[in-house]
């Protein structure tokens, strides 16, 4: 593929803005070269300034979930757009779309609308501090919780990417409050709460990690750790950015049955546009700005364009099967790279729940933070690369998820496994 335009768009770039991009991991520092600039996508497929095309497993970072362009998100972002792209004041949309939250999740009691990820999180973590008067959160090692100063401790994703395991600029009195434990260790939680419960506001944990590559929660995982949150007076908090309305219609809870105190939303909701929630118990929401002491805002919180595109996302997303289409799609991926990678032999493992996979190239298991950090990043690099020639769009990181979208249908899936082999096996002969 010649990629030309896109080179001297990156030499530009570099010139004005760090890195020469907006996000660290888009850089293709984790898989070497230089990064593609895209102009177009359309259902499944991207389409590059070098007019290349891609089916696309990346999505946006999950928020994707219909695909690209889907006509009546477009429809919603344009009606919305024509009567005005912001107010900076409530509006009716914002009622019905926090009504649609509340009404598919059932520990969200009351929400309050952000624009990032990071900013829901951040404010989940204040208020948790806030509603128990305690100042230490607990994480996990690899899950990323956005780019706040108090997740940058062990944080998976583009920091897991670059190599840099906290972040300057972070100060030691701010990451001296977050603790930390390995994910899938349950009894490292119970005796890390039998010293110090009584100090911790909250737990936070992606209950299906995104950020550290795929990593599933071991049977009874999350239960256990929801139980010992109660015991020891500690908020449950579910970040649900990346697994919420894409693992099922009430997310990861709905999945493992679950009920936090809090959690957080973005991605998916927002259907392509910035849009972000968190939510939770009335009590502890109750607790928010101007109802409760704990300040939080946002100029375009709730912004109306932006939720349009979600309230469309979310209607859609409403319709029958589309869950189970979408795992159906999943399997079939995974049980034909397995197959492909065998047949290559090249030892991998593949993480997958529902729509959201990883290939790990290690023997595995992969199930914490340790496990997945003995994958072979530079072979992923070498992988990625053969994908992209063959048309196919990969998250270009070992430690990230790819995602699925209804627009991936067939001849998608098989245009997948026909890049796939060549790409295993040109990996089986150089090894």
């Amino acid at each position: 593929m010649n990629h030309s335009q896109s080179k001297a768009l990156f030499s530009r770039a570099q010139e004005t803005i760090p890195g020469g991009v907006n996000s660290p991991v888009r850089a293709f520092r984790g898989v070497g070269g230089e990064p593609v600039f895209f102009k177009e996508g359309a259902g499944a497929w991207l389409t590059d300034v070098d007019n290349n095309r891609y089916v696309d497993l990346v999505g946006s970072w999950g928020p994707l979930i219909l695909g690209h362009a889907w006509p009546p998100v477009v429809a919603a972002i344009t009606e919305a757009a024509r009567l005005g792209s912001s107010f900076g004041a409530p509006t009716e949309a914002e009622v019905r779309f926090a009504e649609l939250i509340c009404a598919t999740v059932p520990s969200v009691e009351k929400v309050r609308l952000v624009s990032s990820g990071t900013e829901a999180t951040v404010a989940a973590i204040r208020l948790a501090r806030g509603f128990t008067g305690r100042d230490y959160i607990l994480k996990f090692e690899g899950c990323f919780h956005g780019a706040g100063d108090p997740f940058l401790v062990k944080a998976g994703s583009g920091v897991e990417t670059l190599g840099l395991p906290d972040s300057p600029g972070v100060p030691a009195a701010v990451a001296g409050l977050t603790l930390t434990a390995p994910y899938n260790d349950l009894g490292a939680v119970e005796k890390l709460f039998a010293e110090r419960g009584k100090d911790i506001a909250c737990a936070i944990i992606e209950p299906v990690v995104g950020n550290m590559g795929v990593l599933i929660p071991e049977e009874g995982y999350l239960q256990g750790l929801q139980a010992l949150c109660r015991a020891h007076g500690v908020l449950f908090v579910l970040d649900e950015v990346m697994t919420g309305f894409r693992l099922a219609r009430g997310g990861a809870q709905e999945v493992y049955g679950l009920r936090p105190d809090l959690s957080t939303f973005g991605k998916v909701i927002g259907g392509g546009l910035p849009l972000a929630a968190y939510g939770g118990r009335r009590d502890v929401m109750s607790k928010v700005a101007p109802e409760g002491p704990v300040y939080q805002s946002g100029t375009l919180s709730g912004n109306p364009v932006a939720v349009a595109a979600g309230l469309a996302s979310l209607q859609a997303l409403r319709s029958p099967g589309v869950y189970e289409r979408l795992d159906s799609i999943g399997r079939e991926l995974e049980a034909g790279l397995r197959a492909e990678a065998e047949e290559a032999r090249v030892p991998v493992t593949i993480n997958r729940v529902g729509s959201m996979f990883t290939v790990f190239f290690t023997e595995g298991p992969v199930f914490d933070y340790a496990s997945a950090k003995k994958s072979d990043t530079a072979r992923y690099g070498r992988f990625f690369h053969q994908m992209l020639e063959e048309g196919v769009y990969l998250p270009p990181s070992q430690f990230e998820s790819a995602f699925l979208s209804l627009s991936i249908n067939e001849p998608e899936v098989a245009h997948i496994l026909r890049a796939a082999r060549r790409a295993f096996r040109a990996l089986g002969t150089a090894a």
